[in-house]
């Protein structure tokens, strides 16, 4: 089992994270290109070397509820594959990899009145379509789904998100 000043410096040698101080001596470390709401990749690093990993999605690891997998234990190796797996979900591929696992990266979105949308994933963004003018981009799938659930659209085939 790895101790704190072992598990510390193998979180600060990925570059692309931000340690934040917060209570009891724990730290996190915040990835800043994320493309989902979730920027903490580890959460409260405890001097005790307990902490946390967000790897929601990502199969191998018992997550909980919140998506946070328990480090305690891991190995140098686990720990290092772990957050190289957690940054890559939380980059713009890796959303577009977990929004489009079933091979689709475009779909129709109609309103009860028939109106129809297209949502289509491009050049790392959600754009929305109204025939071939663009109705608004979004970050995430996440974001342009409620948008559209919110304009009162409904996915012309119900998908798994």
């Amino acid at each position: 089992m790895l101790d704190y000043q072992q598990k510390l410096a193998i979180i600060e040698s990925f570059p692309e994270l931000e340690k934040k101080e917060v209570s009891l001596g724990r730290v996190n470390f915040q990835y800043s290109g994320s493309v989902a709401d979730k920027k903490n990749v580890v959460y409260h690093l405890h001097p005790n070397g307990n902490g946390y990993v967000y790897a929601k999605g990502i199969g191998g690891y018992e997550a909980d509820a919140k998506g946070m997998v328990n480090i305690r234990d891991f190995s140098e190796e686990d720990l290092q594959a772990i957050i190289k797996k957690a940054i890559h979900a939380l980059s713009a591929e890796g959303a577009y990899e977990t929004a489009t696992a079933d091979g689709n990266d475009h779909e129709i979105w109609l309103s009860r009145n028939g109106q129809k949308l297209e949502v289509i994933y491009e050049n790392e963004l959600w754009n929305v379509y109204a025939g071939e003018l663009l109705d608004g981009t979004f970050r995430t799938y996440r974001e342009a789904r409620e948008y559209l659930i919110e304009e009162g659209f409904r996915p012309e085939t119900t998908r798994n998100r």
